[in-house]
């Protein structure tokens, strides 16, 4: 169920445009769906915060210039309502989340979770721009989707705020296919460079959402140990795969190669969501890793294969971190083209 935001919010002075236009030329054989919009851009985090609006717009101008913006395909979302929130999230915390935004707190949980008085509707927007392109694949419109949205989810636990995340983004998406379109096969890889605790903890009791997470050893939140492998009924549907600090493309390619790809022909997914960090590039500040832009491509594109070999093409990847802005456009866009 989703609503829409009234009146519209209006874009940051100064910003550059990144809300789908009409008739905006695609070439319709490829169906890669495109999911961005200039409200994401009033979610405001401070100029000394990582996660910042303009990381939307490196990332918009990197797949303008390697031609592949006119090649998406816009898909129209409205924000998630709470009601949608609260498949994943307590309805308390929701109230939470709104009302320190409508009070004018400046954070939630921790400095490291800045809001705004806009926040809470953009993080809404977010999620219903998830749902909206998860919705898109199911129906056919598209065969695959890249989710340009903030603030990211990954980090959000039930009743929590986490590293910059305030809603789970690919939790609630992953629910809402599981409720609303019945699949009993979901697959979630996470690539960004922190571990997802978020997302393990929501789904680690079940059977019917596998979640696999690369990501480095040893840093924030401190969760991700290969001996989480699920509970209960869970169990054995959680892999962590922690890699050393300084890893290379080498090094990831053989971990999605002879871990990921096995347990995903296992799975069989019916749908594969990617929690998409582009914070494992060389420069990063806030980890370790040793992946090129161009690095993003060949790990896209394995997994783009298993959505091809298992469900049709339908994958659907999300922005959740990534930083480094002089080149988070070209990370973006080796992955984007991949999807392609």
């Amino acid at each position: 169920m989703v609503v829409r935001i009234a009146p519209p919010i209006r874009r940051l002075a100064g910003s550059a445009q990144l809300v789908n236009t009409p008739g905006q030329a695609y070439n319709a054989a490829m169906r890669v769906g495109w999911i961005c919009h200039d409200d994401f851009l009033l979610h405001d985090t401070r100029e000394d915060h990582p996660e910042r609006p303009e990381r939307l717009t490196r990332i918009r101008e990197g797949l303008a210039e390697r031609g592949l913006l006119d090649q998406l395909i816009p898909i129209p979302f409205d924000a998630a309502s709470p009601q949608a929130l609260a498949m994943i999230h307590d309805p308390a915390y929701i109230d939470l989340v709104r009302m320190a935004c409508e009070s004018g707190f400046t954070f939630i949980g921790s400095y490291d979770n800045p809001i705004c008085p806009r926040s809470y509707e953009v993080a809404r927007l977010a999620v219903g721009g998830v749902v909206a392109a998860c919705d898109a694949a199911m129906a056919g419109t598209v065969d695959r989707a890249f989710c340009a949205v903030r603030p990211p989810g990954h980090h959000a636990e039930t009743d929590q705020a986490m590293g910059f995340c305030l809603f789970n983004n690919v939790a609630i998406a992953a629910e809402h296919l599981v409720r609303s379109h019945k699949l009993t096969r979901v697959a979630i890889v996470d690539l960004d460079v922190h571990h997802g605790n978020g997302t393990q903890h929501i789904f680690e009791s079940r059977g019917d959402v596998l979640f696999i997470s690369l990501h480095e050893r040893g840093i924030y939140p401190g969760t991700g140990h290969e001996s989480e492998a699920g509970v209960g009924p869970g169990e054995g549907f959680t892999l962590n795969i922690p890699l050393l600090g300084g890893s290379d493309e080498k090094t990831y390619r053989r971990a999605i190669e002879n871990r990921v790809l096995p347990r995903l022909d296992d799975f069989q997914p019916q749908f594969i969501i990617l929690s998409m960090g582009f914070d494992t590039y060389r420069e990063e500040r806030i980890a370790h890793m040793n992946l090129e832009a161009d690095s993003f491509g060949p790990l896209t594109r394995s997994l783009v294969e298993a959505a091809d070999r298992h469900c049709r093409g339908h994958l659907v990847s999300v922005l959740e971190g990534g930083y480094w802005q002089s080149a988070l456009g070209r990370c973006a866009a080796a992955h984007v083209a991949a999807m392609m």
